[in-house]
């Protein structure tokens, strides 16, 4: 008998991350439910199939994305207005026509996402996605959260009670990170937790042939930089002057002339429609070109390359430095020394349980040329350790990012 399983929590493989996360869920699912049929919601179906050719093989059906209802965004206004108005019942999406149907052919209700359960995409984003769990609770459908970061809501007293009470609710919730694990346990979620790493520790690379846009290599190798939009809007909310990608530029000039190595840029988020909102390649395009002398030593790869494929490329650098959370868990994956460029608690808390510290973790607001020729630096210097250290727990690690699929066909076997 097939298991349908409803995926939550994205909407397109735009996000290399939002699509490393369904191709990894999928796979170690699989490994543990054969029959198991997916239901993936998709704003743009053609454009993700295209992005995964063999999707349907893999028993992905894509299905409509439920839109964003506009009362959840006069309802999250008000609330910033009137704050006592999130102690109030959060509005339902009972009956939607884009998502009722789905969830009532599932089984299971799957949330991935990674950090969809915060305040970081504002409160109407985590109105809808606590909203399709409590609607799938309501139809008697097991539900999990699936290798998530949490939180933290100890800004807000009222929107904390409500996850606390939420959250308990769900059949299992696995934890990405330390970081979340400890939060949780302070507002009384515990019993249906379980930690794990994030399923993409356990993504396939897809080979790539790298030769039409591989900087000419010096002796000290390839430095793989991510560096994205997204991170510009945390940098001017910290008051700093100037941009991310000015630093950027500087930074990147300053490797040319004081080190051998080559830079290439890699874009994780890149539009399948092209739109320029939130677009790493078009970011980073503009950083390549402002590069002085940057000529065959700075390059970026293309922008329509899939989860599988950006793996592969990152993995082939010689170092590494992201902000995309899913472009430096490729590098990690794959033992390439990292820093991670943080914006929230994730990457904190990934490098804390790697790691044992947060020495390779550069906060977002602290970005300038400086720090970052200081973190190149550390990692030149300790790159040895840090491969040692990643050979080491890799295998673990791989084991843990399966472990939601382990645990979740046990809950199924006994239902």
């Amino acid at each position: 008998m097939t298991t349908t399983i409803y995926f939550t929590g994205q909407n397109n493989f735009g996000n290399r991350g939002c699509e490393a996360l369904v191709r990894s869920s999928v796979a170690t699912l699989r490994a543990q439910i054969p029959d198991a049929h997916f239901l993936v919601p998709s704003l743009d179906p053609e454009r993700d199939s295209a992005q995964w050719p063999d999707a349907a093989a893999q028993g992905i059906e894509f299905v409509p994305s439920p839109a964003l209802p506009s009362s959840f965004k006069w309802r999250g206004r008000l609330c910033r207005r009137l704050p006592w108005l999130k102690v109030l019942a959060w509005p339902s999406l009972a009956g939607r026509a884009d998502l009722e149907p789905y969830l009532k052919r599932a089984d299971l209700v799957v949330s991935i996402g990674g950090d969809n359960i915060s305040l970081d995409y504002g409160l109407e984003s985590l109105f809808m996605f606590v909203g399709v769990a409590e609607r799938a609770i309501e139809l008697g459908k097991r539900v999990a959260l699936w290798g998530a970061s949490v939180g933290p809501f100890s800004s807000d007293a009222r929107v904390e009670r409500q996850l606390s009470v939420h959250l308990r609710k769900l059949d299992m919730v696995s934890i990405r990170e330390s970081h979340s694990l400890a939060y949780l346990k302070s507002i009384g979620v515990e019993a249906n937790v379980v930690a794990v790493a994030d399923s993409a520790f356990a993504l396939d690379r897809i080979e790539v042939d790298v030769a039409p846009f591989w900087p000419i290599q010096g002796s000290e190798g390839v430095l793989g930089l991510n560096v994205s939009p997204l991170i510009e809007k945390t940098y001017a909310r910290s008051g700093r002057s100037g941009t991310v990608a000015q630093e950027t530029v500087a930074f990147i000039e300053w490797v040319l002339a004081n080190t051998s190595m080559s830079v290439l840029l890699v874009p994780h988020v890149v539009p399948l429609d092209g739109a320029s909102g939130n677009n790493d390649e078009i970011y980073l395009d503009a950083i390549r070109q402002q590069v002085l002398n940057g000529g065959e030593r700075v390059k970026i790869a293309p922008a329509g390359l899939n989860a599988c494929e950006l793996k592969d490329i990152i993995a082939r650098c010689t170092l590494f430095i992201g902000a995309r959370t899913h472009a430096t868990i490729a590098a990690l994956s794959t033992c390439v020394p990292t820093v991670s460029i943080a914006y929230s608690v994730k990457a904190r808390g990934l490098n804390r349980d790697l790691f044992g510290h947060e020495r390779y973790v550069l906060p977002t607001q602290n970005v300038s040329a400086l720090t970052l020729q200081q973190n190149l630096l550390m990692l030149q210097s300790e790159q040895g350790v840090i491969r040692a250290v990643l050979k080491e727990k890799m295998p673990e690690w791989k084991d843990k990012a399966r472990l939601s699929a382990q645990v979740l066909a046990k809950e199924l076997a006994h239902s």
